[in-house]
């Protein structure tokens, strides 16, 4: 990952709905959520919602299953995990505080 692929990541979240629908997400584990259960989650319409989970999708942060006559959606924890490697490693250089309060 480079720099510009990572301050874009940073904006897809630099929000405060979608860090609510990236925490529904993850807390809903592989089974993930349908948009309704996600708007219901984050206190959101559903319109509103759906432009959350668009930018969301874009930034390769969650994908969507289509299900009969709605969309499950599901965190990619793969991306997530991406972007916290290299906040860690390339931004903060690997501190030994940082790597201590993060558990790795």
């Amino acid at each position: 990952m480079n720099e510009q692929e990572a301050a874009a990541l940073f904006g897809a979240l630099s929000n405060d709905d979608r860090l609510r629908v990236i925490r529904a997400l993850v807390r809903a584990g592989p089974d993930g959520l349908a948009a309704g259960e996600i708007a219901e989650a984050i206190g959101a319409s559903p319109s509103r919602a759906s432009f959350h989970l668009s930018t969301l999708s874009e930034a390769g942060f969650v994908h969507a299953e289509r299900q009969a006559r709605s969309l499950r959606y599901r965190v990619d924890f793969d991306r997530i995990g991406a972007l916290m490697r290299f906040l860690l490693e390339e931004c903060c250089a690997g501190h030994p505080d940082l790597r201590s309060c993060c558990g790795s």
